[in-house]
């Protein structure tokens, strides 16, 4: 069953982050470098602050409640003392700020004569800072999507996020690489309307920002946050959505996530949960020493407390399911992990996991409940433990309300997890080290001037000049890999098998399980050149992206070196030894015979040797039996 989404109220705002084309970061010189070697290394602890209102902002609050050490990883070529925290932040780069202003002009947004850097806080770890400096750029303007205005709320100037590299129980990695690199956050008005509407307000956005020249394009260089809500319930932020086909995807869920919780508030808005309290738990560790359960068994060798609370007149309630894989039981387990917790046991899914029937009897007898309550069980180290069962708590409590207002992260399935609490309005404040940031008449001018032509005058001329179709000059445009594909056309003189390649053969391959940011642009250029000295052939092509993406092939090169050796004797010998072995199939099936023995031929030697060449050599050689 799926929710009727007209019926539930949906509604649907984007967050776009785009990173910026520029050759430096935003507030020092250094440069936006994705490198694999990290010479300088240290730690940081980042602590909560109230703001300047003598505020707690509740994210921050949660971050802080993992207690984890923060390790980084820099490199003096992509990072400085700006990015270590170490010295103040330099001028702001004249080219975002350009960069910034066009894209406003091309929204139609209204821009501001004088901004201000902000410090928003972030202290899971990916600023080293403990906030991300922001600005705001412009307010109000719109877009257009199949005759709609889609209205802009804000335009904003920021740095990007450090690189996480490694997420453990205690430790956190970063990479500084990324961080300071320009952002765009564009923040659209909220509308009504199909997921498959909400997508293509995405790709109208994403081709209004690719037009401009200005922007990056490459895996991770933009973001959709997607925040989603139905009626009567808080405001939830998706974050990390990276591909329109996941978008859509993750509405749906989230649609289908945040009706079911109301279904569930429905069944427990009478229940007396209020007096709920951490107190009211029992220590189980002793009791179950003798379990069978691994998992609790483990606990125990991990010198983890394991405690349960009982729950009035909740049998079922933690398990029941108003669409396919949305329970409150789920919901509960998300929170915990958290805090280095794998999840809870809850009565709803027991005797199972190891733990039988009598040790389910034996936990209600301590619990001293009745058939129709509930409980669960939660397991951690002691200074994690009580931070996990007032989440866990709380959230039971907040279930009455249906959809807490929440910030949650999107999986490659397009589901949703639990990621923190929304931010409060105690988390911005002003960049002291900053003064006011002034736009001329001259930068405004110059920003009209240069607002781009529409994506679809650019595709139609991406047709004209490289004889493409429709599809595939949108395919191309839209990838990641538009420059690099304008640049290889100006040595290999077949855009559209350059246009395919790197659209639909990627794509392929990357629906195959395999790793498209493994293939570096520098190896596809270096393939095409290969290609275009006929060092390998068309049909190596395919063969080096997959072995660069399986890591089974370190460089092009290497590959078109290791196939060198194969020559017109060595295809003559292979020929001869084929068309011998298959002399019945010659004369069955006469001239169509050389189809099937292509077939064969191009299972032992695809990416030797033309195809073409083999074709031609073969057809040759079976016209000449048949004259016999």
């Amino acid at each position: 069953m799926e929710p009727q989404l007209d019926k539930i109220g949906l509604k649907v705002g984007l967050e776009i982050h785009q990173q910026l084309a520029t050759n430096k970061k935003l507030f020092c010189g250094c440069q936006p470098l994705e490198l694999e070697e990290y010479p300088v290394k240290f730690s940081r602890k980042l602590r909560l602050a109230k703001s300047e209102l003598g505020k707690y902002d509740p994210a921050a609050l949660f971050e802080s409640s993992k207690s984890k050490q923060i390790q980084y990883y820099a490199n003096p070529k992509s990072s400085c003392l700006v990015e270590h925290d170490d010295e103040p932040p330099h001028k702001l780069d004249q080219n975002a700020k350009d960069t910034a202003l066009i894209i406003a002009s091309a929204l139609n947004s209204d821009i501001f004569d004088e901004s201000y850097v902000m410090r928003k806080i972030v202290i899971d770890g990916s600023n080293t800072s403990g906030f991300q400096r922001t600005m705001l750029v412009s307010q109000g303007g719109y877009i257009e999507v199949d005759d709609t205005k889609v209205g802009v709320q804000t335009i904003c100037l920021e740095e990007d996020a450090a690189k996480l590299l490694k997420d453990t129980e205690n430790i956190r990695e970063y990479a500084l690489d990324r961080l300071g690199i320009p952002l765009v956050e564009i923040a659209l008005e909220p509308v009504s309307g199909s997921p498959a509407f909400v997508k293509k307000i995405a790709l109208t956005l994403g081709r209004l920002l690719r037009v401009t020249r200005r922007v990056t394009r490459g895996i991770g260089s933009i973001r959709q946050d997607v925040n989603v809500s139905v009626t009567g319930g808080g405001i939830v932020e998706v974050k990390g959505v990276q591909q329109l086909d996941q978008l859509e995807k993750v509405i749906l869920y989230e649609a289908k996530r945040q009706h079911g919780l109301q279904l569930i508030a429905q069944k427990i808005e009478k229940m007396d949960l209020d007096t709920l309290s951490k107190n009211q738990s029992v220590d189980l560790t002793s009791y179950f020493t003798s379990c069978k359960s691994k998992v609790i068994q483990k606990s125990i060798k991990d010198r983890a407390a394991i405690r349960a609370l009982g729950i009035k007149n909740f049998a079922g309630m933690f398990g029941y399911e108003p669409y396919e894989g949305i329970r409150l039981g789920k919901e509960l387990g998300q929170q915990v992990r958290f805090f280095g917790i794998g999840g809870i046991f809850h009565s709803d899914e027991l005797p199972n996991y190891g733990i039988e029937q009598n040790d389910v009897e034996g936990i209600r007898e301590l619990l001293k409940l009745q058939p129709h309550d509930g409980f669960f069980i939660i397991a951690g180290a002691a200074e994690k433990l009580e931070f996990a069962l007032d989440a866990v708590i709380n959230r039971i409590k907040n279930a009455k309300s249906g959809v807490p207002a929440e910030t949650r992260v999107a999986t490659q399935t397009g589901e949703t997890v639990f990621l923190r609490p929304r931010p409060g309005s105690s988390r911005m404040y002003p960049e002291t080290d900053i003064p006011p940031i002034l736009v001329s008449k001259e930068e405004f001018e110059f920003a009209q001037k240069n607002i781009p032509k529409s994506w679809d005058d650019t595709i139609t001329e991406l047709q004209k000049k490289y004889g493409l179709n429709l599809q595939l000059a949108e395919q191309i445009f839209d990838s990641d890999y538009m420059e690099l594909f304008e640049s290889i056309c100006t040595k290999y003189q077949n855009p559209n098998f350059v246009a395919s390649a790197l659209c639909s053969t990627i794509t392929n391959l990357q629906r195959q399980g395999l790793d498209a940011s493994l293939l570096k642009p520098e190896h596809i250029e270096e393939t095409f050149d290969l290609l275009s000295s006929e060092k390998i052939s068309k049909e190596s092509v395919e063969i080096i992206f997959e072995g660069m993406m399986s890591q089974k092939i370190k460089t092009p090169g290497e590959f078109a070196q290791s196939q060198s050796s194969f020559g017109d004797m060595e295809l003559e010998k292979f020929l001869d030894e084929l068309i011998q072995g298959n002399l019945d199939v010659i004369q069955k099936q006469g001239a169509r015979s050389s189809s099937i023995l292509m077939g064969m031929a191009m299972k032992s030697l695809r990416g030797k040797i033309s195809g073409e060449k083999i074709s031609k050599a073969l057809e040759s050689k079976i016209a000449k039996i048949l004259e016999k």
